[in-house]
C-alpha cells in the first residue's frame, strides 16, 4: 500500500521520522489565515487515512495513534481506495467553492496526492504479488516510540503496540500471520510478479537485526512486561521467515525490471517529469563534464598533499586512507558542521537558526534498513521541539556467519568527505530544509502532501553545490565525486530498467569511475534494482532544475540578486515540486523584488 505523503522513505531511503521533546520548541510565527484554512483541508485527509497506517501518521504528528498498528486485514487495499476516493470528492467540492489562490493550490496538491495513491495501489494490484518485510514493519513501529527524541510519557505505548503485533490483544491477529494471508490471497494468481530475488535475500539476511533490535529497544528504555509478547513475536517472525523461504523465494523474480507503466509511474511520483531517455542523456553529458572538473581539482589536491598520482580516481583512493574511526567520528562531524555554519554566515548563503543540528551514529537495525548516510526528518505536525537527525551508518550488515559479517564502507568516514555529507544532510541541506518548515510555518499540504524526492534531494545536492567553492580542495574533489555519483544514478537507473546495462556493469561504473567502496556500490545497485527504482534519479534532476531556476532569476535581477533572501524564499515554500516552485518564485519572489528594485 503506497502513501505518497508518507513516502519520506523514498527521499531518505527509508529514514523514519521520530518524535521528541528533548529540546524547547522555538517560537513560531502566527500562521496566516489562508494556512489555517488550508490545514483544515489537510486534516480531512489525515483523519480519514490514519487508521490504515497509524505508525506512520503518528510519526508525522497525528495524535491518539501511539498504541495502534498497521491494518493488514482482508480487503485493506479496496477499503483504503474507497476512503481515498471519498476524500477526493470532498476536496473537489471544497475546491469548487474556494476563492483564495493559495488555498486552491493546496487543495490541488491534496487531490493529486490522493489520486496518485489510488493509481499506485491499482498498478500494484495489476502487476505485483503483495510482499511485506514483517520484521521491519514491527521494528520501526516500535522504534517510532522508543527513541531518545520521543517524550518519555509516550514510550509505554510501545508495549501495547508490541502486544498487538504479536496478536496478544483481543481482536488482533499477529501481524506476521496477516502478512502471510494477504500474500497467499494473490500468490496463485497468474501473471503477477513476485518481489525481486535480491530484495527477498536481502530481507532474509537482515531479519535478525530487526528482531534483535526490538528487544534492545525495550531493554534500553526499561519498558516492563515486554518479554512474553516479544518472545511470541520472535516465534511468529521465525515462522514468517520460513514461509518466505518456502513460498516467496520460489516466486521471486530474477529480473528486477519493472513493467514500463509501473516504472513511469514511480518516476512521476518522485518528481521526474521528462522521459527516462532524455534524463539519461542529460546525465551522461553532465557525468563527462564533472569528470573533467575532477581532474583539475585532483591535480591541485595531489600537489598540496604530495601525492605521486594525479588521476582523480587515484587521488580519491589516497584521500580515503585518512579514515576516522571510533569515538573520533562524531566530534569530527560536529566540528565540520561548525566550520560550514561559519562559512554560511560569512558568505550570507542562507539564514541559519541559533540552535545546533543533531548528528548521531546508526544502530545495526537502522543500518540494515538504510545502509547510507541520511537525515531522519522530525514530525511536521504538533512539533514540540523535535529536530531532524543526520544519521551515519558505519557498516553494512551481511548474512550472519558469512566471512563478511560486517562489510565496511570507506565512503563517508574520511575527513575530505565530511564537508559534502554535512552540507547535504545537515546544513544548508535537509536538516535546515525540514526544520525551516517547522520553525517558520508552512501549510501542512506543502509540508506533507506536496512531498517529492526531486524537491528534497535536489535541494540537498544544490546545498553541496553552493558550499563547494568554500571547501578546501580535497573537500571540493569529494563534493564533485558525489555530484558525479548523482549523475551516474540518473543514467544507470533508467538504463538498468531499459536493459541497456546489467547490474554488474552498473557496479563497475560505480567502483571504477565513481570510486565507491564495494559496500556502497552494492547498496547503490540494490537501490536502483529493488529498493526503490527511479528514486535515485531525483537528486540530479532536482539539482538541475534548481540550477536552471536560479540562473533565470539571477539573469533577471542582475546585481540586485541576493542569494540569502532567495534561498530563504525557496525554503519557505515547503516541498513544492519543481513546476510549482518555479511558479511561486516568478510570481511571489520575482515580481515583488523587481517592483522594489524599480522603486529604488
Amino acid at each position: 500500500m503506497k502513501f505518497s505523503a508518507i513516502f519520506f522513505a523514498s527521499l531518505f531511503a527509508l529514514a523514519l521520522m521520530v518524535n521528541a521533546q528533548s529540546n524547547p520548541a522555538p517560537a513560531k510565527p502566527a500562521l496566516p489565515a489562508w494556512v489555517e484554512r488550508s490545514n483544515e483541508n489537510t486534516r480531512l485527509v489525515l483523519e480519514s487515512e490514519s487508521k490504515f497506517a497509524p505508525e506512520e501518521y503518528a510519526r508525522r504528528g497525528v495524535e491518539g495513534l501511539d498504541g495502534e498498528i498497521r491494518d493488514l486485514k482482508p480487503g485493506v487495499e479496496e477499503r483504503t481506495r474507497a476512503v481515498e476516493a471519498d476524500v477526493v470528492k470532498q476536496l473537489e467540492r471544497r475546491l469548487a467553492q474556494e476563492k483564495d489562490p493559495l488555498v486552491r493550490q493546496d487543495l490541488e496538491i491534496l487531490i493529486k496526492a490522493e489520486n496518485d495513491n489510488i493509481q499506485g495501489s491499482l498498478l500494484q494490484e495489476k502487476y505485483e504479488i503483495p510482499y511485506f518485510n514483517a520484521g521491519r514493519i514491527a521494528y520501526f513501529g516500535i522504534f517510532g516510540l522508543l527513541d531518545d527524541q520521543v517524550a518519555p510519557e509516550r514510550r509505554p505505548a510501545a508495549l501495547l503496540r508490541l502486544r498487538k503485533y504479536a496478536g496478544m490483544e483481543p481482536g488482533y491477529t499477529p501481524i506476521a500471520q496477516l502478512a502471510q494471508d494477504r500474500i497467499r490471497e494473490r500468490l496463485g494468481k497468474p501473471g503477477l510478479m513476485g518481489p525481486a530475488r535480491l530484495q527477498v535475500e536481502d530481507d532474509l539476511a537482515n531479519t535478525k537485526f530487526f528482531v534483535d533490535g526490538i528487544g534492545k529497544l525495550f531493554e534500553k528504555y526499561k519498558i516492563a512486561g515486554y518479554e512474553a509478547p516479544y518472545a511470541k513475536l520472535k516465534e511468529q517472525l521465525a515462522d514468517y521467515e520460513s514461509f518466505v523461504r518456502k513460498e516467496i523465494v520460489p516466486r521471486a523474480r530474477q529480473d528486477f525490471r519493472l513493467p514500463p507503466e509501473l516504472y513511469a509511474f514511480d518516476l512521476e511520483n518522485y518528481g521526474i517529469d521528462i522521459p527516462p531517455a532524455e534524463l539519461a542523456a542529460m546525465a551522461h553529458k553532465a557525468f563527462a563534464e564533472i569528470q573533467g572538473q575532477m581532474q583539475t581539482v585532483a591535480a591541485q589536491v595531489a600537489k598540496e598533499k604530495g601525492y605521486k598520482v594525479t588521476d582523480y580516481r587515484d587521488v580519491i583512493r589516497e584521500l580515503k586512507k585518512d579514515q576516522i574511526v571510533g569515538d573520533a567520528i562524531l566530534p569530527h562531524y560536529q566540528q565540520r558542521l561548525k566550520d560550514i555554519e561559519a562559512i554560511i554566515r560569512r558568505e550570507h548563503l542562507v539564514t541559519l537558526p541559533d540552535r545546533p543540528a543533531r548528528i548521531r551514529l546508526a544502530s545495526d537495525a537502522e543500518t540494515a534498513a538504510q545502509p547510507a548516510p541520511h537525515m531522519a526528518p522530525p514530525r511536521l505536525l504538533g512539533n514540540t521541539g523535535e529536530q531532524g537527525e543526520f544519521i551515519l551508518p558505519l557498516n553494512i550488515p551481511a548474512a550472519p556467519g558469512s566471512k563478511e559479517a560486517m562489510l565496511k564502507y570507506d565512503d563517508f568516514t574520511f575527513a575530505a568527505a565530511s564537508w559534502t555529507l554535512t552540507s547535504h544532510e545537515a546544513r544548508p541541506g535537509h536538516e535546515l530544509q525540514f526544520d525551516y518548515m517547522i520553525e517558520k510555518g508552512v501549510s501542512q499540504a506543502r509540508a506533507l502532501y506536496a512531498f517529492n524526492s526531486t524537491n528534497v534531494e535536489g535541494w540537498g545536492l544544490y546545498s553541496e553545490y553552493i558550499m563547494q567553492p568554500f571547501m578546501p580542495h580535497e573537500g571540493q574533489l569529494i563534493s564533485l565525486q558525489h555530484r558525479l555519483m548523482r549523475a551516474a544514478r540518473a543514467f544507470i537507473d533508467p538504463e538498468l530498467q531499459a536493459g541497456k546495462l546489467t547490474p554488474d556493469q552498473a557496479r563497475d561504473i560505480l567502483l571504477n569511475d565513481v570510486v565507491l567502496s564495494p559496500a556502497m556500490a552494492k547498496e547503490e545497485v540494490e537501490r536502483y534494482t529493488f529498493r526503490m527504482p527511479g528514486q535515485a534519479t531525483s537528486y540530479f534532476y532536482g539539482y538541475t532544475r534548481l540550477r536552471e531556476l536560479r540562473a533565470d532569476v539571477e539573469k533577471n535581477m542582475g546585481p540586485h540578486f541576493d542569494q540569502e533572501k532567495y534561498h530563504d524564499f525557496i525554503l519557505s515554500q515547503g516541498l513544492l515540486p519543481p513546476n510549482l516552485l518555479r511558479k511561486a518564485v516568478m510570481q511571489d519572489y520575482m515580481v515583488p523584488a523587481n517592483s522594489s528594485k524599480a522603486g529604488n
